[in-house]
């Protein structure tokens, strides 16, 4: 490897304020904080606005749309727009 090229990768501290969760990895992330870990080191800390403790994917609390609904919903809507049935059939071909 070159030298001074690289950026540094260390050990970092991952904070989830929201869901009151961090992870210790590596990572090149740009940190101004720091805090001290459960071993006792002190380590740069990054604060996330998510993670897989709060992401509601994870968490199961994940809202689903209702597609079918929201489907029926466009074509009502824009069917006024749609051509009819024998315009976008596809010609035959000929043999």
């Amino acid at each position: 490897m070159k030298k001074d090229i690289h950026p540094d990768y260390r050990e970092v501290v991952f904070l989830d304020a929201a869901a009151n969760f961090s992870f210790l990895s590596r990572s090149t992330v740009k940190t101004t904080g720091t805090i001290k870990w459960q071993d006792g080191k002190e380590y740069p800390l990054y604060r996330l606005d998510i993670s897989s403790a709060s992401h509601p994917f994870f968490t199961g609390k994940m809202k689903l749309l209702d597609a079918t609904g929201q489907i029926e919903r466009f074509r009502k809507k824009f069917a006024k727009f749609q051509k009819p049935a024998a315009e976008t059939a596809k010609p035959e071909e000929k043999k």
